[in-house]
């Protein structure tokens, strides 16, 4: 196999949300209080107001194709970014020019588990605004070109029931996913520990849903505030760009020991940019753990700790050189690809190259290109890759002479809003 033959399916990008989102889903009597992207000309930012609070994106999560000493986490507008960011269509051509197939998209403003849904008081409306973003993500981003995105719909994370509810809906709409916590306590949520999530896991299984479970989905704090590291407050903002794969760790170790995944031993959990390379370490801590310590009387139901990561966790990596020569040790089934576009941890536009060059590192056969590239995603996603391109259009070669005409150079903020400008007019 050769480099432009890989088929590469993405299991963790992100969308910077359009302003109208909620223009077509939020019902009537309700449309005056959604949620509205606005824009003050003073501080030069756009933000998403409604009575829940507010939220910007920072541009260091939309960095694509930006000269690197314009990264950063002050806030940003459309107008200053790639329009693949915002625009599904555009977005399709990026993932062509990056040799991409299928991608799965996570949410921004709302926050990776929907939290800022769940700061409205009154909870029918958050619902009915989380439902209605749901419907914007599965109806019209992800079905604006069919089979090039899964859809991930977002959780009621404030009421495990409605999240259970939340599943069975867009279960019926096609999706695949539904994000999650890796600690909903730490929102003052029930804990995994209580048993009252077991409610919205069983319709996860139910309904042959994935619980995708990104980093930065809690409010665990690996290191510090960026703001407060940028403002001299805390430590370096190396320290705090660099911790949060490591609250994967945290995530599956409470997984693992719970009740829940003995109680549902069909439940699938992708750990969304939580990198390989932890996982041997951290499986021979569990071993350790369950065959030493046998006053805590483990059960896992009659599988070890190893066996019972294999059967539940699918393991997301963007770079992840050491989790590949030991991806044995991790479960060759267990690893999936991602390219996180358009954060500033993605490798666009040469995903492929630096994928490949780890590859042969590894000394990975060509059965296990295929699992870690496409294969692990479409069985644990239940995706037919294939329905609407086929196999031989498929590649990272076909792919990229589809967009052999799109401009992949850098551009500044500058040029990219004067672009803006002239397409779509001055923000406002």
């Amino acid at each position: 196999m050769n480099l432009e033959d890989m088929i590469i399916v993405s299991v963790d990008d992100h969308i910077i949300e359009p302003a109208h989102v909620f223009d077509n889903h939020m019902p009537k009597k309700f449309a005056d209080r959604a949620p509205r992207l606005v824009y003050d000309a003073e501080k030069n930012l756009q933000v998403w107001t409604w009575e829940g609070g507010v939220t910007a994106t920072p541009f260091i999560c939309a960095v694509v194709t930006l000269p690197p000493m314009e990264w950063g986490y002050d806030p940003t507008t459309l107008a200053e970014m790639r329009p693949g960011c915002w625009d599904a269509d555009q977005r399709v051509r990026d993932m062509d020019a990056n040799g991409i197939l299928t991608s799965m998209n996570f949410a921004s403003f709302p926050g990776p588990a929907g939290t800022f849904f769940a700061n409205a008081d009154d909870k029918d409306f958050a619902y009915t605004t989380l439902q209605a973003y749901n419907d914007w993500h599965i109806d019209e981003w992800c079905q604006s070109n069919p089979g090039r995105f899964v859809p991930c719909a977002l959780p009621a994370i404030w009421d495990p029931e409605l999240a259970a509810k939340e599943v069975r809906r867009i279960a019926r709409k096609g999706a695949k996913a539904i994000s999650f916590s890796e600690a909903p306590e730490t929102f003052g949520y029930p804990s995994i520990h209580t048993g009252e999530w077991d409610v919205f896991f069983e319709a996860c299984v139910e309904e042959g849903i994935v619980v995708a479970i990104h980093i930065a989905s809690s409010n665990m704090s690996q290191g510090a505030n960026p703001m407060a590291s940028l403002n001299g407050e805390g430590p370096p903002i190396e320290v705090t760009s660099t911790l949060p794969c490591w609250n994967s760790l945290d995530c599956a170790a409470n997984l693992l020991w719970s009740k829940s995944l003995v109680k549902y031993p069909d439940l699938k959990i992708a750990l969304s940019e939580g990198g390989t390379s932890w996982i041997p370490g951290f499986l021979d801590r569990m071993e350790r753990q369950f065959h030493l310590q046998k006053w805590a009387k483990s059960d896992l139901g009659g599988l070890t700790p190893t066996e019972m990561f294999r059967k539940h966790f699918l393991a997301c990596f963007i770079s992840d050189p050491s989790g590949l020569l030991l991806r044995d040790r991790v479960g060759i089934e267990n690893i999936a690809y991602e390219v996180d576009y358009p954060h500033s941890d993605c490798t666009f536009p040469g995903s492929p190259e630096e994928l490949w060059e780890h590859i042969v590192a590894a000394d990975c056969s060509d059965d296990e290109i295929n699992k870690i590239t496409h294969e692990n995603a479409a069985n644990w996603l239940n995706l037919d890759l294939f329905e609407h391109i086929a196999k031989q259009d498929a590649s990272v070669g076909a792919l990229r002479k589809r967009a052999a005409d799109l401009d992949i150079s850098i551009r500044t903020k500058a040029q990219y809003r004067a672009e803006y400008e002239r397409d779509y007019g001055v923000i406002a």
